[in-house]
């Protein structure tokens, strides 16, 4: 974190820093697919992106949501995922005209998450 927290205290100019580059030519990394089963966050973002519009925006204002009740001890962790696939059951997705309409699909996925969380 040295390097970065160096670039944002000297921006736009850029400080040398004591330390090495980072080589990863050493390594041998092996990548397999993700489980989407056992992340289904993963599973909503993706399909969020996928549908474009304003799905994404809609699975953001859910998951604020529902992370800020799991934090605070009114949803359990597994929970999270279920409150953000019903906002995005609940969501049109059409595109936003406007920055207007973008805040107003933030806007009505945060009631939503808000009004399902007082009632569960």
């Amino acid at each position: 974190m040295r390097v970065p927290i160096s670039y944002a205290l000297t921006y736009p100019d850029r400080a040398a820093t004591p330390l090495q580059p980072l080589d990863l030519t050493p390594l041998s990394l092996e990548f397999q697919a993700p489980d989407l089963e056992t992340f289904p966050m993963l599973a909503l973002a993706r399909e969020a992106g996928g549908k474009g519009g304003t799905y994404p925006c809609a699975y953001n204002a859910a998951n604020e949501v529902a992370v800020a009740a799991f934090l605070a001890g009114r949803l359990p962790f597994l929970g999270i995922a279920e409150l953000v696939a019903d906002a995005l059951e609940r969501t049109d997705g059409s595109p936003a005209r406007d920055l207007e309409e973008l805040v107003e699909v933030d806007r009505a996925a945060r009631t939503f998450a808000d009004e399902r969380l007082a009632v569960a």
